[in-house]
């Protein structure tokens, strides 16, 4: 039957969706921390600290010494590439291209993650996608482009940045798909932001932004230390997904942040979106609902087969 299988699969999507609703509420958050913040690459490598620290708590909680010992010199060479590419060149690269890029561009670009994991899913993780998935995801791209629609994008050097770091978070994925089986998930993300924080910290150090940190009132480092929480549970959660289900799906999950997103600024700014943004939001539900049930069909149909 291959239960089992299934169990996990299912498993990993429900983790998909605690970080799918980690990510929305970071987003919102983050949307105020930013602001009360003097600088925002500062800010990233303090929040990337506080929740480093706490990641290396919950590892020396839950993994016992012999999986450390037990994790191959290429693995940890893995692990190392995880921290640059996934928890430190391509933050620099996005906030720095915010800076520059326009509001539509960032957000749509940013949002097409999921269509280059797949890309590079089928081929480097031998991940099949049939006419259903095809169809889930073509939906999610379909939503987004109802919701962030894509008048008034441009391209410049911010958006090429932008577009770097979306690639860089791509390829991250797809090796830490492939590094889970060697590495226990919470090494795993203890490596890609204490990896990463080394780098950033380098950069603040070069760039003269270190003397900032001495100039943080109380309440910048409250944001500091909510927002480190905030990304240690979202990195939790996505690495223990991403060590269950296909990469494919676990991404494409991820999408539903956005609806987290505007339903928290509908209750603040006591509107609603707009009709195009209701379909958008509609679209990637039902497109979802499709994509975890393609992945939960296929073993059941196989397993049935079998029998």
């Amino acid at each position: 039957m291959n239960r089992p299988g299934m169990n996990r699969t299912a498993a990993g999507i429900g983790f998909a969706l605690i970080t799918a609703v980690i990510s929305g509420f970071a987003i919102f958050v983050n949307s105020y921390a930013v602001k009360e913040m003097t600088d925002a690459a500062l800010f990233t490598t303090l929040k990337n600290g506080a929740a480093a620290v706490v990641l290396i708590g919950l590892a020396l909680t839950v993994v016992r010494p012999v999986q450390v010992r037990t994790i191959s010199r290429r693995s940890w060479l893995g692990v190392a590439v995880v921290g640059l590419i996934g928890g430190s060149v391509p933050f620099l690269l996005f906030f720095t291209g915010l800076a520059m890029a326009s509001a539509p561009s960032a957000a749509f670009i940013h949002k097409t993650l999921f269509v280059w994991v797949a890309l590079l899913a089928v081929p480097l993780l031998g991940e099949r996608l049939g006419w259903i998935q095809l169809t889930a995801l073509g939906g999610l791209l379909l939503g987004q482009l109802l919701i962030t629609p894509p008048a008034g994008v441009s391209w410049g050097l911010g958006e090429t940045m932008i577009a770097a770091a979306t690639l860089f978070w791509a390829v991250e994925v797809v090796l830490a798909r492939r590094l889970l089986a060697d590495v226990p998930a919470p090494v795993l993300g203890v490596g890609r932001l204490g990896i990463g924080l080394v780098v950033l910290v380098g950069y603040l150090a070069v760039t003269g932004r270190l003397p900032l940190i001495a100039e943080l009132t109380v309440t910048q480092w409250a944001w500091v230390a909510l927002t480190g929480l905030i990304l240690a549970g979202y990195v939790g959660s996505w690495l223990a997904a991403l060590s269950r289900a296909p990469a494919t799906v676990v991404t494409s999950v991820l999408v539903i942040g956005a609806l987290i997103t505007a339903t928290l600024d509908a209750l603040v700014r006591g509107t609603l979106p707009a009709t195009a943004q209701l379909a958008g939001y509609g679209l990637i539900a039902v497109a979802l609902l499709l994509l975890a049930g393609a992945v939960e069909w296929r073993p059941r149909r196989l397993a049935a087969q079998a029998g």
